[in-house]
């Protein structure tokens, strides 16, 4: 069996250690779950785009970084592309309201509408067939690597930063072309989702100190509901 050094942060081995935790099967259960959901990904790329939500299969992704991809999906459709390329995808976040990435791009400086209107003026192939069957596979790329951003942030979730990192981090697909040409390099880039989430996270804690027992009660009741969610799809599953 291969054998894959992993290692710690001081204060994480000493704590290891202390505890005795096994790390071999602990490494192994986890790197077990990335690889699944590396795999769905890639298998999401051949599911029919026709369908009533091809987004469906996404678990992990939240519901505007779903909204994004319908959007790229719709967007594809819409100009009668072979397949979703990552213009597309980009476009989708941006057009998401309210979402995380629309941050980020601001304080990298780069603004939202001036990337709309780049995108707008692109040439757009078109199919011979039906449009938008599959995903480019720049974009299923894309998709793998908003995951990988995911996972380094310590995050279980997929949301519309991640995807606008995965776009930033692909090579070949011409959203990330637009988007370092405007500054937004991989390393900035994933600085700022860092502290852009650290600083949503910081301020949601204080208005919740302020607010007092009636937030507290809204935080658990939407708790609740998320377990409730994760108790049908385990039935389910």
């Amino acid at each position: 069996m291969p054998k894959v050094n992993v290692y710690l942060p001081d204060e994480l081995a000493e704590a290891v250690k202390e505890w005795g935790l096994p790390v071999s099967p602990i490494c192994q259960q986890a790197l077990e779950s990335v690889v699944r959901r590396m795999q769905s990904i890639e298998a999401n790329a051949k599911l029919d785009l026709t369908a009533d939500d091809p987004t469906a299969k996404l678990e992990s992704f939240t519901e505007r970084a779903r909204t994004a991809v319908k959007l790229a999906i719709q967007r594809a459709k819409d100009s009668g592309a072979p397949a979703v390329t990552t213009e597309h995808l980009l476009s989708g976040v941006l057009d998401t309201e309210l979402n995380m990435a629309l941050e980020v791009l601001r304080s990298l400086e780069i603004e939202p509408d001036d990337l709309r209107e780049v995108l707008a003026a692109r040439p757009t192939a078109t199919a011979d067939g039906e449009a938008a069957r599959q995903l480019d596979p720049t974009t299923t790329e894309a998709l793998k690597l908003a995951l990988r951003e995911a996972i380094t942030l310590a995050h279980n979730y997929i949301g519309c930063e991640h995807l606008l990192l995965g776009l930033i981090n692909e090579p070949n697909g011409g959203a990330g072309q637009i988007l370092r040409a405007r500054g937004a390099e991989p390393r900035s880039a994933h600085r700022v989702v860092s502290a852009t989430l650290s600083g949503f996270i910081r301020g949601h804690r204080t208005a919740g100190e302020q607010a007092g027992p009636a937030a507290l009660r809204e935080a658990l009741a939407q708790i609740g509901a998320r377990l409730d969610r994760l108790e049908e799809r385990i039935g389910q599953s």
